[in-house]
């Protein structure tokens, strides 16, 4: 046996630990898949201070032989940062801490318009965890994405085949619609100054639109989606709902909104999509110009965790939908070549910026 000196075994140790964390990761995913599901963040939400894990336990309803497991849940849950634990003052006895919410899980609570739990339900469905079995079979072959090799189709396909994917779907994009407008509505409203008309592309069910028709009620709003998506959407006074296809056409419009659209997509096709946008909207001096919600990769002053949410949104787009996440010099690239001469970025969103793009 060789023997090894004292740091070389400290780095192996550490080496073999990192591979271990990454190995593991998915168990935060489903640890916080199953809070959810469970009701937790709800259940401690409602109980109106730092809740101990026998009251916890007995609000879940669940089986005593599983009561003894629901503290090693929230020890993770606690360490991920979803809870924490508060002390608690008890003249006689009893449990002397209790769980409480943290920022992070009350993204979680039902019924909030800050909710994200649908889109956290979405992206750990098994229809869409299943293609990353297959991302080495998907490197080997020369099906167009992972999901392509698993399910046989695209995933637009196959959401417009599957009413209960595409509501899935739709529910999930609506509720990060309203944490984002809310914030782009607070912090960027000169990006809708002066506009007269807009129209959402890739609108799904009208959440977006909505938002920026009741913040700016001059701004005339139309919802432009696929004729399946669209087709439930309900009638609204100042909002006009278009099925169609953004690749053929666009409805004309002051500006095309295009939240979480072009990271779906190839180069070749956001080029397609951005010069039907450039046909949809007048000259710069007129006003036009096309409002991008999306990302920036490397645009978090050197945040590790915001970089690292972006890596993994990219490989996410590159499994599912053969689209990409992009740094500046990308998005530069296909804007050029589909006829835009200026933009600007904000990044105000986290991992994700305000991109407006004039003719």
């Amino acid at each position: 046996m060789v023997l090894m000196q004292g740091d070389e075994t400290h780095d192996l140790l550490n080496a073999q630990a990192h591979v271990w964390n990454h190995l593991f990761n998915f168990i935060n995913s489903m640890s916080l898949k199953c809070a959810v599901q469970l009701g937790i963040p709800d259940i401690v939400h409602s109980h109106g201070c730092p809740m101990t894990l026998p009251q916890l336990v007995a609000a879940l309803s669940i089986a005593p032989a599983r009561a003894a497991h629901v503290g090693r849940l929230m020890r993770l849950l606690v360490h991920s940062g979803f809870f924490a634990v508060q002390e608690i003052n008890h003249d006689q006895g009893g449990d002397k801490e209790g769980y409480v919410l943290t920022p992070s899980s009350r993204l979680l609570l039902r019924d909030t318009a800050t909710c994200i739990s649908p889109f956290l339900m979405m992206m750990l469905d098994p229809v869409l965890v299943k293609p990353w079995h297959f991302l080495n079979t998907w490197f080997l072959g020369d099906d167009p994405t992972p999901f392509h090799v698993v399910h046989r189709t695209g995933v637009w396909d196959r959401m417009a085949q599957d009413p209960d994917l595409n509501n899935f779907f739709n529910e999930a994009m609506a509720c990060d619609a309203r944490l984002a407008m809310s914030i782009i509505i607070k912090e960027c409203s000169p990006v809708f100054q002066g506009l007269r008309s807009l129209v959402d592309v890739g609108g799904g069910t009208g959440t977006a639109a909505g938002t920026i028709a009741e913040s700016f009620p001059h701004v005339k709003c139309t919802v432009f989606d696929l004729p399946h998506v669209v087709a439930s959407v309900p009638k609204s006074q100042n909002i006009d709902i278009v099925g169609g296809n953004m690749f053929e056409s666009i409805p004309s419009a002051d500006a095309v909104f295009l939240k979480w659209i072009l990271h779906d997509w190839s180069d070749e096709e956001c080029v397609k999509i951005l010069r039907r946008c450039k046909e949809a909207i007048p000259s710069k001096e007129e006003g036009g110009k096309v409002i991008i919600l999306d990302m920036v990769v490397n645009m978090n002053n050197g945040d590790y965790k915001l970089t690292e949410t972006q890596l993994f949104f990219d490989l996410m787009m590159m499994v599912l939908a053969s689209g990409k996440e992009r740094n500046e010099h990308e998005w530069r690239k296909i804007f050029i070549e589909a006829g835009f001469t200026h933009y600007t970025i904000t990044p105000i969103l986290g991992v994700r910026s305000i991109i407006e793009v004039y003719p």
